[in-house]
């Protein structure tokens, strides 16, 4: 059973790699990885864990990343992220 701080600190090492692949990698080359982790498994962006988290964590940088392009600081769009989360979450029945 995960305690409320284990989930919080592996959350925490998800937006920490969140924000780091959206700095390192522009938006193109996080969809290839996904399309990379599709098709083969694997990819070259992200290789830490199973394939649902692989995917989730991209799909996250590449959202944060093509905000950043849109000429937002990397901190408004992972509190954007955030809110569009919470907002998914909170619509669920």
């Amino acid at each position: 059973m995960n305690d409320g701080h284990e989930n919080s600190t592996r959350q925490t090492l998800h937006l920490q790699e969140i924000q780091e692949l959206a700095r390192r990698l522009d938006a193109e080359k996080l969809e290839e990885c996904m399309q990379q982790q599709i098709e083969k498994g694997t990819n070259v962006c992200e290789d830490e864990g199973a394939a649902e988290e692989i995917m989730n964590i991209l799909a996250k940088a590449e959202f944060v990343r093509q905000r950043m392009e849109e000429g937002m600081s990397t901190r408004d769009a992972v509190r954007e992220l955030g809110r569009r989360i919470r907002a998914v979450q909170q619509a669920k029945p």
